[in-house]
């Protein structure tokens, strides 16, 4: 299917009505209707010269949501990389937002297994197994285990 620059820019609107997209993963959508790679590049320098598509506010986005679901730094970088977010940039917002990563997990921990820490080490390894699931170092994951609560 052979699709105009309009056609792609009202495409690519609609798209970014429902919630951001990165311009990786408009690309994408719009690939559906061209198998024009210079026009849907166009179409996407026009967006971004309208601030329609912003990578920056996308990379906000990303961070807020990916955090508010508790995940931690590994789970991020994973998730940055899949929607072809520039990694300087997300590591620029991630920067600023200068967060303590031991706090969340900790925070982690005690939403899914309560307030008392594992004394048995089956359980605590466990736990442990959890946090690294949700994306946190090993080390931040000890750090949460040795911390008075």
């Amino acid at each position: 299917m052979v699709a105009t620059e309009a056609e792609l820019f009202a495409k690519a609107l609609r798209v970014l009505a429902v919630r951001e997209h990165s311009r990786l993963e408009l690309a994408k959508k719009l690939a559906s209707l061209t198998e024009d790679s210079s026009l849907i590049e166009q179409v996407l320098d026009k967006l971004a010269q309208a601030d329609y598509l912003n990578e920056q506010r996308y990379a906000e986005l990303l961070v807020r949501s990916t955090l508010a679901k508790g995940y931690g730094p590994l789970k991020l970088a994973q998730a940055v990389r899949e929607k072809g977010v520039d990694s300087a940039l997300a590591k620029a917002v991630l920067e600023a937002a200068d967060l303590d990563w031991q706090a969340l997990a900790a925070h982690q921990r005690r939403k899914k297994f309560g307030d008392v820490l594992p004394t048995e080490w089956q359980e605590r390894a466990r736990q442990s197994r959890f946090l690294a699931g949700r994306g946190f170092y090993l080390e931040t994951i000890n750090a949460v285990f040795h911390e008075k609560c």
